[in-house]
């Protein structure tokens, strides 16, 4: 994206505003502006794939979050699942976030991100894509995954946070930890 802004609604925001106190209704469509602002493109950096030569953390998490293949899995495990589905065009998907809002807070644990987020397969079928992280800042230093900066904000968390993308289980065009994939849609 150049100039303008897209408005796609933000799915984890639900979720995530309703439990910090911000009164969103689940279910509600939020909205909220993609832009520079939203993700700090500029810290971005393409990482080898998952099965490649690609650092020990990586195939550490692809294994931890394996589990949620199984959507019933990710419940028991405390993800909500949000109905919305986050798209822009010219950029890609997001797909669908789980939260599990009690692991948002000021720790960062790489193999237990707090959000997963799932895309529909051909069939309509939900497939897990990818995870998100997000750290509350409290004025610590900055998380990093293996060295890889987070962004600053990004999410509809209403208090001061990092955030950072993840795509573990998907391969993503524009980089491993690159917010949006073009080659996920949010229809089959």
């Amino acid at each position: 994206m150049t100039e303008h802004i897209a408005y796609v609604r933000v799915a984890a925001g639900v979720v995530i505003a309703g439990l910090l106190g911000m009164g969103c209704e689940r279910g509600t469509t939020t909205t909220a502006p993609v832009s520079g602002a939203l993700h700090n493109h500029s810290a971005l950096a393409a990482a080898s794939p998952i099965g490649g030569a690609g650092n020990a953390l990586l195939k550490e998490l692809h294994a931890a979050v394996g589990r949620f293949h199984s959507t019933t899995q990710a419940e028991k495990a405390g993800y909500a699942e949000d109905p919305f589905c986050v798209e822009v065009p010219g950029l890609g998907g997001m797909g669908h976030h789980w939260a599990n809002t009690a692991l948002v807070d000021p720790v960062f644990d790489a193999l237990n991100p707090e959000v997963v987020l799932y895309a529909p397969d051909k069939n309509g079928n939900m497939k897990l894509v990818a995870v998100e992280y997000i750290v509350i800042n409290t004025g610590q230093t900055a998380p990093t995954f293996d060295g890889q900066p987070f962004d600053v904000g990004g999410t509809p968390v209403p208090v001061a946070h990092w955030s950072l993308h993840v795509w573990v289980h998907e391969e993503n065009p524009s980089g491993i930890f690159t917010p949006f994939n073009p080659a996920i849609s949010c229809t089959p």
